[in-house]
């Protein structure tokens, strides 16, 4: 059976606090999380267990996950220099999408359109959260996202594509090949 681990992680910093977007690294992750499709289950990892988390994803048939490439894989690196995430086998939904698109998208414009769910809340609320020791509430906002990333997944294999609403509010797809 191949192993799909769906992957989403939150910081300890913003990008203010680590003097802008060139220093990922720094930001530190609070909780990472996957879900296993061989397992069937989610796993939880805080900041301690980061190699634990490392290795989940280098055991992976594929790593699936959101801006990933951007955000999460770099936040990783910066806990440990020798992750290098070229080496994993991956899918970054929201590069894959920028290949068709001249624009980003959100999950949560996505999840919106194409299953009718939204993002329990977002990385700004998961600071507050972190800074004030709430670490079960990043923990479940973290596992939502890992949900909701699996399902668009499964939704644009099923159908290939996925939809998304633009800035006008309309409905629109684009076509995937996941």
């Amino acid at each position: 059976m191949k192993n799909i681990v769906y992957f989403d992680l939150e910081t300890q910093k913003s990008a203010d606090d680590v003097g802008g977007w060139g220093n990922i690294r720094r930001m530190g992750m609070s909780i990472g999380v996957t879900y296993s499709t061989a397992r069937g289950e989610y796993r939880i990892y805080g900041e301690r267990e980061v190699n634990e988390l490392i290795e989940e994803l280098r055991r992976a048939d594929l790593v699936v996950g959101f801006n990933t490439e951007r955000f999460d894989f770099e936040v990783l690196q910066g806990h440990n220099e020798f992750f290098d995430y070229t080496q994993l086998r991956s899918l970054d939904l929201l590069v894959d999408l920028m290949k068709t698109l001249p624009h980003r998208l959100s999950l949560d414009s996505i999840a919106t359109a194409s299953l009718g769910v939204e993002k329990t809340a977002d990385g700004m609320q998961a600071l507050r959260w972190y800074k004030e020791g709430r670490l079960l509430e990043i923990a479940e906002y973290c596992c939502y996202d890992v949900k909701v990333t699996k399902l668009v997944h499964e939704f644009g294999q099923a159908n290939k594509q996925v939809f998304y609403h633009n800035k006008f509010g309309a409905k629109l797809s684009v076509p995937v090949k996941w």
